[in-house]
């Protein structure tokens, strides 16, 4: 901070009026009457601007020119009470510098943008209310999710960006290579020649910190993992992005209902402290974004969370399928509406749905004793639907050696996890938990691209 500026948050809210005081912003609103001028401004420390008054006496006409919406100043005056009914504080202004001039160009005027046309200026937008709110829930929400985890005695572990194995299975990853793509080298049999690769292999962008988080969980007990993953899904729905941030925790002599418990105290504390630190922007989001907005944080902090199995899930959604656009059936992955009708019609709040069949779910879920459902459980929340998924790890060298045959699996890539069942193997779980998922369900805001400060999506880089 420069020395003796302070911030909009601290002139609104520290000492009393009757103060003199600089601070600096970026002009959100300027007018100017026949005597007196008024300016908007906000510098992002908080979400009220504070207005500046300029007794136009005071000031030579040309010290104005510039100063308009976009402008970057820096003022200094003294605070009083203020005279209109949006704020309490005001700043009688006695000195203007401006730091930075703008003009009618300028995209963010005075109205009301769409998100769309906000994401065609990212390096803007980041200046309109409702994302530096978003944004300053963004940073809250970081550190109420690494809080929570220092509280309970987990370890912050930095597992790689780049790895040789897909997490999902699903094949959705970014490759990492050196390798000319103009004359990629090739063997005999037309594959690839990795010889001269950087790596002398395949390599990839990470679709999940779990696999390298599984050993550290061995050895320290509990850890998380909090960093960017990249799937190169080809979606382009408002729900996927080609790199987001997750947190994945993983517990060594942790069961399933460990697993649960977990989930359901970590994502009440991230809304408990959102809700206490937040209130301003929370208010807004409500009265610009989502209105069912606060019924989002009573779900998460008032309601019970109830709990399913996959198949009674299917059971109950035997008898309301007129009302989907996609029929299911036991072996069916649910969509969105069969997720949200579970949450909000069937059970009026959050609910964990657990058991899902083998072939749903990755290799290293735990198999049950029935040999066709795995121990793992999807958190489901009203308004969005899934939110959090984990499960129960397969500690049993056999069973996990035999679910990687059964999904064609090269043993030798995943050797050192095989090796993690045969020397002192243990009972754990974890979780992972979408960070932009999470935020959009706090936020209200129904586009992931619009939680990312510069979204990457497919076909997109803006």
């Amino acid at each position: 901070m420069i020395e003796g500026v302070e911030t909009v948050r601290d002139a609104l809210r520290v000492g009393g009026t009757g103060r003199r005081t600089t601070v600096c912003g970026w002009v959100r609103t300027f007018r100017s009457g026949k005597n007196v001028a008024f300016a908007s401004i906000n510098d992002g420390s908080c979400h009220d601007s504070l207005q500046a008054v300029f007794e136009l006496g005071l000031f030579d006409p040309g010290d104005f020119e510039g100063l308009c919406t976009g402008a970057c100043v820096r003022l200094t005056g003294v605070l009083t009470d203020s005279q209109g009914r949006e704020q309490d504080r005001e700043l009688r202004a006695e000195e203007l510098e401006l730091l930075g001039p703008s003009d009618s160009d300028y995209p963010l005027q005075k109205k009301k943008h769409s998100n769309e046309f906000l994401r065609t200026v990212p390096h803007l937008r980041t200046r309109s209310a409702t994302f530096t709110a978003v944004f300053r829930m963004r940073h809250h929400l970081a550190t109420a999710i690494h809080d929570f985890f220092r509280d309970r005695g987990f370890f912050y572990v930095h597992p790689p960006l780049i790895t040789s194995s897909d997490c999902e299975g699903a094949g959705e990853t970014f490759q990492v290579t050196t390798l000319p793509l103009s004359s990629v080298p090739l063997r005999e049999s037309g594959e690839v020649d990795y010889a001269s690769d950087f790596f002398r292999r395949k390599a990839y962008m990470t679709v999940s910190a779990q696999l390298e988080a599984e050993p550290l969980a061995l050895a320290l007990g509990r850890v998380y993992t909090f960093g960017p993953t990249f799937r190169a899904d080809h979606s382009d729905t408002r729900l996927h992005a080609a790199e987001f941030w997750m947190i994945e925790p993983e517990m060594a002599f942790f069961d399933l209902e460990d697993d649960m418990k977990l989930m359901e105290d970590c994502v009440r504390f991230i809304a408990s402290r959102l809700e206490e630190l937040c209130h301003a922007e929370i208010a807004f989001l409500s009265e610009t974004v989502e209105p069912a907005l606060a019924s989002r944080y009573d779900a998460m902090l008032r309601k019970k969370f109830s709990r399913i199995t996959y198949s009674g899930a299917m059971e109950l959604l035997g008898s309301a399928q007129d009302g989907f656009e996609r029929k299911v059936t036991w072996g069916d992955d649910l969509g969105t509406e069969h997720e949200r009708y579970l949450c909000e019609t069937a059970f009026d709040g959050p609910v964990f749905v657990t058991d899902y069949p083998a072939t749903l779910k990755p290799f290293y879920h735990r198999l049950s004793d029935d040999g066709r459902t795995v121990a793992c459980a999807d958190l489901l929340a009203p308004q969005v639907g899934e939110i959090i998924g984990g499960s129960q790890r397969e500690e049993r060298l056999e069973v996990l050696a035999g679910r990687m045959a059964g999904a064609g699996i090269d043993p030798e890539t995943y050797r050192w996890y095989l090796e993690l069942r045969r020397w002192g193997t243990a009972p754990h779980s974890g979780f992972g938990l979408g960070f932009e998922r999470m935020l959009m369900y706090l936020s209200g805001m129904s586009n992931i691209r619009d939680v990312l400060p510069f979204p990457r999506t497919y076909g997109s880089m803006v």
